[in-house]
């Protein structure tokens, strides 16, 4: 069995994703240069279900893209509950904007343009789920920056993590700086390019 089949069998027996998700993957496909960027079904199935178990107040999102990892974020939250979306790039970020109205949660997302780590450094917190899924190079930064700022019992997620295999020598930096950090237990799970679950230790 290869990693390939193993996601195809993975896929099928998940709940599969909206209409207005499908056609946002539609359009993602058609309209952006890397739509590889995008979580897609399986793992955006996956955000949600955690979202849907912690029950977060306050989520942020590192690394917005065309908008399907907010959606799901936004889409298993408890009322009152909110995203803030981080991205750089405001023509895919206004993709997002679009697909979150007609998904009906834009009032549960507070998109914000511009670099992360400014925008990290001008909010308090206390985060409850974080996820990290924008530029490599920079994820030790980003951990670095949400930790503190992290609620009790809240979790960090970060995409894109089994890239370290594959030469990703920016990944590679953040795995090694996750795995000798003292004050936290993680796992890696092997879903599509990996997403590794932290949170700190009690």
């Amino acid at each position: 069995m290869t990693f390939e089949e193993a996601e195809e069998y993975a896929l099928a027996n998940t709940t599969p994703p909206t209409d207005v998700l499908r056609r946002l993957g539609e359009e993602t496909q058609r309209e952006t240069d890397s739509p590889q960027m995008s979580v897609g079904a399986l793992e955006g199935a996956l955000l949600r279900f955690l979202v849907a178990m912690k029950q977060p107040q306050l989520v942020l999102e590192i690394g917005v893209f065309t908008g399907w990892s907010g959606i799901e974020l936004a889409t298993a939250l408890p009322p009152g509950a909110r995203v803030i979306a981080c991205d750089v790039n405001e023509e895919t970020t206004a993709i997002a904007r679009r697909y979150a109205e007609e998904a009906g949660v834009a009032d549960r997302i507070e998109y914000r343009v511009g670099d992360a780590r400014e925008t990290i450094a001008q909010l308090d917190g206390p985060f409850d789920l974080v996820f990290i899924d924008a530029w490599k190079p920079d994820y030790v930064d980003y951990y670095e920056a949400v930790l503190p700022k992290l609620a009790e019992g809240g979790i960090v997620l970060a995409d894109n993590t089994l890239s370290g295999l594959n030469g990703n020598e920016g990944i590679q930096r953040f795995n090694d700086h996750v795995r000798a950090d003292e004050r936290v237990e993680h796992v890696l799970v092997p879903i599509r390019d990996g997403v590794t679950l932290i949170r700190k230790r009690p």
